[in-house]
Order: C-alpha cells, then sequence, then structure tokens
C-alpha cells in the first residue's frame, strides 16, 4: 500500500468512529506504519530469507555477485554500520550482518570476557540478534522521519514537484533490515537444546543459523587448537532440528550454514555407529588413528573394530579422546560438506588457518563434483595475520619463479621496512582482490569478517585516549572525532537525532498537537551541526 493510500485508509478508520477519534491524524498513522514496516522477528526472518534465497540464486548465475557482512556485537555498531553503507554505496543490496558467537563470548556475557568456548549464556545469542534489529527499524524511523519533514516543507514551500519526489521516495524506501547469518555454536547442548534456541533465535529475527560440527560441551574457537569433532549423524540431527524450527515457524526459505571444523579438528569423542561396510559411521572412523590388535593384549574398556578385515584399535588418549590420522583433514572437510549439504544444509563453512585461495578451491572442486551448486560462507578471520600472509605467498610464487627473493627474508615479512617494496605491493593487491578472485574460483558465495568492530573499537579508543590524556588535549577529540564526523558526514555527529530525540518530538507533536513540549527549538545545541 503507497503511503498516500496508507493515509486514505487511516482516514477511513477514524471517520467510522465519528468525533471520538477526531484528534487523531491520518497522514500520522500512516507515517507511524511505515516506520513500523516490521511488526515482529519473524516478519524480518521471512523478509530477509527471501532477500538471501534471491541472492543465492544471483551468485549460481554470476559469482561475482558475492555477498559480504562485518560482525557485530552491538545493535548501535549494526546501525552504524547499514547507515554508512546506503551512505557511501546507495543500496544495502549483497550486505548483510554477521553475529559472532565469539563477539558475544568476549562482550555480552554476564560472566565477563569469556573465550569462545560455548560458556556463555544461550540467551543472549536470540538477545542480541533482537537488539540489533532494533536498532536497525529505529534507523528506518529515524530516515523516514527526515523524509517526512522534508515533505512537510516541500508542501509549505508549495513545491509539487519535490512533494511527489518524496511521496515516490517513501514509498520506494530500502529498509535497513537485512539478513543476519546468526552463529549458533554447536547448538548449546544435544538436538533438543539445539531446536529451543534456534527457534528463539528465529522468532527474534535470524534468517540464517550457522552450527558447526564440533562436540558441544568441547567446543573451542575455530582457530585454536584442541577441537574435537562428532559423527556425521550426530551433526546431521542438529541440521534437521534447525531445520524444524524454520519450518514451524513458517520461515520455509530459512537458510542453514553447516560449518565443519575439520580441517584442523584431529579428536574425536566418539566412534561412529557403522552399520555396513561404506556407510558415513564406517567413513569417519576409516580416519581414526588405529594399530591392529593382533598379539596385543586387550584391557577391560578397549573399543575395538574391524577394518579391511583386520581387527584394529583406536589409540586413545589420556583425555580419552581419540585422534585421526595426520594428513586427514581435507579429506574430512570434504566428507562434512557433501554429507551436510545432502541432508538439508544450504551452505559450507570451512574453517581454515590462513586465506589461501587455492587451498580453499581444491576442497570445493571436490565437493562439487558431488554437489554442483555448493556453496561457501568464508570467515575472513582477524586470526589471520593477512600481510604476513599474503606477503610469503607472494615470496613462494616468486621464489617458484625463479624471480630473484635474496633481497627479502620470509620469516621477517611483517616489517615495516618491506612496506614499499615491490613484494609488500603486490601482496596488498592481492588481499584487495581476495573476496572478488576467491568468490569466482573457489566458490565463496558470502565473505564475511567475524570481529572487525571488537578491533576497531579498540583502536579508535586506543587512539583517542593517546590524544586527549596527552599533549592534544581536548583538540585530541575535536580534530581526530568530531570535525572528522562533520567533514565525512558522518549522521551520529547529531547524536540527539540518532538516539531518537526527533522521532519523539514528531510523536508528542501527534498526541498533544501545539501543546507539544518538543526538544529540537532554537536552542538545541544540535542545531550548530545544520
Amino acid at each position: 500500500m503507497t503511503y498516500e493510500a496508507q493515509t486514505e485508509h487511516s482516514q477511513a478508520i477514524i471517520a467510522a468512529h465519528g468525533d471520538g477519534w477526531s484528534g487523531i491524524q491520518a497522514e500520522a498513522v500512516a507515517r507511524m506504519r511505515a516506520q513500523n514496516r516490521f511488526r515482529t522477528g519473524l516478519d524480518i526472518a521471512r523478509h530477509t530469507a527471501k532477500i538471501m534465497r534471491a541472492d543465492m540464486a544471483a551468485y549460481d548465475r554470476d559469482p561475482a555477485h558475492y555477498t559480504q557482512s562485518l560482525g557485530c556485537w552491538h545493535g548501535f555498531i549494526a546501525q552504524q554500520k547499514i547507515i554508512s553503507i546506503k551512505k557511501h554505496f546507495g543500496t544495502t543490496k549483497g550486505r548483510y550482518l554477521y553475529l559472532s558467537g565469539w563477539m558475544v563470548a568476549a562482550l555480552r556475557s554476564e560472566f565477563g570476557p569469556l573465550p569462545d568456548q560455548s560458556m556463555h549464556e544461550k540467551t543472549s545469542v536470540p538477545a542480541l540478534v533482537e537488539e540489533l534489529y532494533t536498532f536497525l527499524r529505529q534507523a528506518d524511523a529515524r530516515e523516514l522521519g527526515m523524509m517526512f519533514r522534508d515533505l512537510d516543507k516541500a508542501r509549505s514551500d508549495g513545491d509539487g514537484a519535490r512533494e511527489q519526489t518524496l511521496l515516490s521516495a517513501i514509498d520506494n524506501h530500502q529498509t535497513h533490515v537485512v539478513p543476519v547469518i546468526a552463529d549458533i555454536d554447536a547448538g548449546f547442548g544435544n538436538a533438543e537444546a539445539t531446536y529451543l534456541l534456534a527457534r528463539k533465535m528465529i522468532e527474534a529475527g535470524a534468517c540464517a543459523l550457522q552450527i558447526e560440527n564440533q562436540v558441544s560441551d568441547e567446543k573451542q574457537c575455530g582457530h585454536q587448537d584442541g577441537k574435537v569433532t562428532v559423527p556425521h549423524e550426530d551433526f546431521l540431527a542438529k541440521i534437521r532440528a534447525c531445520r524444524y524450527a524454520f519450518l514451524e515457524l513458517g520461515v520455509e526459505d530459512g537458510i542453514i550454514v553447516a560449518r565443519t571444523d575439520s580441517l584442523g579438528a584431529g579428536l574425536t569423542k566418539q566412534i561412529a555407529i557403522s552399520h555396513a561396510p561404506g556407510d558415513i559411521g564406517d567413513q569417519y572412523n576409516s580416519y581414526l588413528d588405529c594399530e591392529p590388535v593382533g598379539d596385543l593384549a586387550v584391557s577391560e574398556g578397549d573399543v575395538l573394530f574391524v577394518r579391511d578385515g583386520m581387527l584394529v584399535r583406536p589409540r586413545r588418549l589420556p583425555s580419552n579422546l581419540y585422534q585421526f590420522r595426520e594428513g586427514t583433514g581435507e579429506d574430512r572437510c570434504v566428507l562434512d560438506c557433501v554429507t551436510a549439504l545432502q541432508n538439508g544444509a544450504d551452505l559450507l563453512w570451512i574453517e581454515t588457518e590462513k586465506p589461501h585461495i587455492a587451498q580453499i578451491a581444491g576442497m570445493v572442486d571436490r565437493i562439487r563434483r558431488v554437489i554442483p551448486d555448493a556453496k561457501l560462507v568464508y570467515n575472513n578471520s582477524p586470526s589471520f595475520n593477512w600481510t604476513l600472509n599474503f606477503r610469503q605467498q607472494v615470496f613462494d610464487a616468486w621464489q617458484a619463479e625463479g624471480r630473484d627473493i635474496s633481497s627479502y627474508a620470509r620469516d621477517a615479512l611483517m616489517s615495516v621496512i618491506y612496506d614499499s617494496t615491490d613484494l609488500a605491493q603486490e601482496a596488498d593487491a592481492r588481499i584487495r582482490s581476495f573476496q572478488r578472485d576467491a568468490s569466482r574460483r573457489a566458490g565463496i558465495f558470502h565473505h564475511l569478517i567475524t570481529l572487525p568492530t571488537y578491533h576497531t573499537v579498540a583502536l579508535s579508543t586506543d587512539m583517542l585516549a593517546r590524544d586527549y590524556f596527552g599533549e592534544a588535549g581536548m583538540l585530541g577529540y575535536v580534530a581526530g572525532v568530531q570535525r572528522r564526523e562533520i567533514r565525512e558526514g558522518i549522521a551520529c555527529v547529531k547524536h540527539q537525532n540518532m538516539s531518537g530525540s526527533d522521532i519523539g518530538d514528531d510523536h508528542k507533536e501527534y498526541f498533544a498537537g501545539e501543546a507539544a513540549l518538543k526538544a529540537s527549538g532554537a536552542h538545541n545545541t544540535m542545531n550548530q551541526f545544520a
């Protein structure tokens, strides 16, 4: 329904109630409805799932249409990110949000900062999803509110052309509400626990859930040691639990991102159940590091099974865990990915130890021999030393080509002394094109950075503290923050407006008319930033 049609509809409702509703303005109702387009989190989940599905189809047609996101740990950061995207690029198309379990653990737990080991409150995850969308919906209300004020001015100025332009812009307003890919870790328990948490996350607005194949109570950050995976049937039960949650809630386009940590996980807690040679349990067990029993003594509690007609015993560690054979990580990743896609997952996530296109592409090529349209979500992680990794990749490539690299020390390439060299410039060029190149070559549909704002907040705070508490004094804030905000058009320089003060003034006027006590009068210091 257009803005004008909504106004007419509201007027008819008001008129039907006679004089008792005479103080209600039809256009104010239309404005409030436009500013509150999404009534529930499920409205958001259904809307954003359709966006992601359309983007996935576009990527299948042309891998140049990959998508991106940045991790958020607060609604305000999410809001400012999307406002900035709209300001710089005019559209949010292809840009999402990522909710990182790592940042929830480190920044949002009542226990204080925690490592990424699923020790934080599971309810903090859906609570953050809801918070992200509260701030994004407020960004819609703010932007539309400013458009309504411009509309009123155009009418008071008698500028019909401007009025029609604004009415069209209101009817075609692009929401700040974008898809969020939300980290459900390893499900925070068994499949039932996964289902219950998934339902809460979807009800809060999540259209995409990312779940990993680690043991829930042994979960580690994907870039740390000590990771323990579960047999495929255990993981598939959790994938199905997520799908049931989506379907129960009517989000039929919901997306499940199946993450494998097998590349860096050399341990398992369980021997998989196998019913026949070559089944998925047998394949999982085939990668275990075993020794032939033969004449070896068998102890009480030993686990034995038959491999290639021979009785074998998997090597059990003092931790009571079993280990996989060295060098089987990529094979296990491929098996994980194929199995997940064949059993209800929509997208893959392979956690790697470095950003290396050839490594990722090698696994994706193998997966696509079975699932031709397999697509990845890839973690462009701050846990990687991007500068050192890419400088070493260029070093290795040049060495293989026979180029003279005698002026470079491979292990010291992070040093500032190399910043202006040809090698460093080539490395930076590869970093710049990494997402584009990896999407074309390695099947990556979505690129995200898990923890970017964790680092940007730390960096900007360090710079402000250094200057403000140092010799620059107040100039440290004025030159380093406020002056840049003004000149770069950062909306937050008008922090009263951003916090909703003008929206509140509009409502006061709706409710009290000329008697409204508004904050945005002549003495509001925000007028200095007009």
